[in-house]
């Protein structure tokens, strides 16, 4: 029978869902999983966002612009200007998710054979977008015992060639949390033009930033207009994940051109998403005071009480919704399988990503797993009992 191509035999399964069919399993058993394994918010889309779902009035449901409705586009650019984010409509892409913006950045900037610099860990798909647009990720670690603060500047001069052709960081990130500081931010934008780099940055969780701390986007950076790729998406800003719409954000004429001819190959964003989305900005500002207020209890709640556990270190994240935390395990990727197979603390367990799928480096994050405070308070409370007497029994346990 005819063989699978390479491409599809190194794309890497996801850390975050391969072990779906063991929480299933255990499930068909009887067996409550309380998912921290991936970030899928429990809290409500806004009702402005519902609303136009339930008084969609089209005849059909047409194709869009290839690059997404004006009238959206327009609204998302006035949207930005209230951030000190200044762009025309002309230099938004709406695309299929965040995601899709990736690719089409990626398809556009890079050859195949070309490097970009990434801190690590991030987040686990970016590897298979590059795998899929060829090009070849360069791994910069960063470290739990900082809070994963962005490594220095001279590591990134050193992971420099002349096929490193762009920068990608995640900010807030996931799945650490961090969130950049404007000085971290700057000291990128000076090595990017020094060595003529584009600087692509995932803003997705911008909303999502704590400790009284704003949030400094890389279009804000002066002299970056040429250079700055801004990543936007509604998913995780909404809660609306199953939305799949996206942006590409950028000054840059020629990138916009180029993604524009993929953006047309695939014909068009979906249109019904489009709708949720452009309803969305009208989200009122109390939405996001009550989604602050949850998120900062439960990040809160659940790293204190992480940090109780004998041989957990949680470091507190800054932003977005996620954590790295380092346990007293063997293999991070044997344990998360454990604790769906062969572990449950009153017939209840919980599920968790292990963090050698957000490492580029071969062997790391290996005693690590991401959490997402995604569920409730007192579903956290239950899932960190799992975790904290399933760490008592695991075979693996090191001291």
């Amino acid at each position: 029978m005819p063989g699978i191509s390479q491409r599809g035999l190194q794309m890497p399964a996801s850390p975050i869902r391969k072990l779906v069919p063991y929480a299933e399993a255990a499930k068909k058993r009887g067996i409550k999983v309380y998912h921290l394994n991936i970030g899928q918010p429990d809290i409500k889309t806004p009702e402005v966002a519902l609303d136009a779902i339930r008084h969609y009035d089209g005849k059909v449901i047409e194709y869009s612009h290839s690059a997404g409705n004006e009238s959206y586009r327009r609204a998302l650019a006035e949207k930005y200007s209230t951030r000190g984010i200044n762009v025309d409509h002309n230099q938004i892409l709406i695309t299929t998710g965040g995601s899709e913006a990736i690719l089409f950045t990626m398809f556009s900037c890079m050859n195949p054979g070309d490097e970009i610099i990434i801190p690590e860990p991030f987040y686990t798909n970016y590897n298979a977008f590059a795998l899929t647009a060829g090009v070849v990720v360069k791994p910069i670690t960063s470290d739990i015992k900082n809070g994963f603060a962005l490594p220095p500047i001279s590591e990134f001069e050193k992971a420099i060639t002349p096929k490193t052709k762009a920068i990608m960081v995640c900010n807030p990130n996931n799945p650490t949390g961090y969130l950049y500081s404007n000085e971290e931010l700057f000291q990128l934008r000076d090595l990017v033009l020094k060595h003529d780099l584009y600087l692509i940055a995932d803003e997705v969780y911008r909303e999502f930033c704590y400790g009284g701390v704003e949030h400094f986007s890389v279009m804000k950076l002066e002299g970056l207009e040429q250079h700055a790729v801004m990543v936007d998406s509604v998913s995780k800003r909404y809660s609306e994940c199953g939305v799949r719409i996206g942006a590409l954000v950028t000054k840059n004429q020629d990138i916009l051109n180029s993604a524009l001819k993929y953006a047309q190959a695939r014909l068009s964003p979906p249109s019904l998403g489009q709708v949720v989305g452009e309803a969305s900005l009208k989200t009122p500002a109390s939405y996001f005071t009550e989604v602050y207020d949850e998120y900062i209890a439960r990040r809160d709640f659940v790293i204190d009480e992480l940090n109780k556990i004998p041989g957990v270190f949680a470091p507190k994240p800054k932003g977005a919704f996620y954590a790295i935390i380092q346990l007293p395990i063997d293999d991070s990727d044997t344990f998360c399988q454990w604790l769906l197979e062969d572990f449950n603390f009153e017939n209840q367990t919980v599920m968790l990503a292990p963090a050698s799928g957000f490492y580029a480096t071969p062997g790391l994050g290996k005693k690590e797993a991401r959490i997402a405070y995604v569920l409730k308070i007192d579903d956290l409370r239950n899932a960190v009992k799992c975790l904290a007497e399933a760490l008592k029994v695991y075979p693996g346990r090191v001291l």
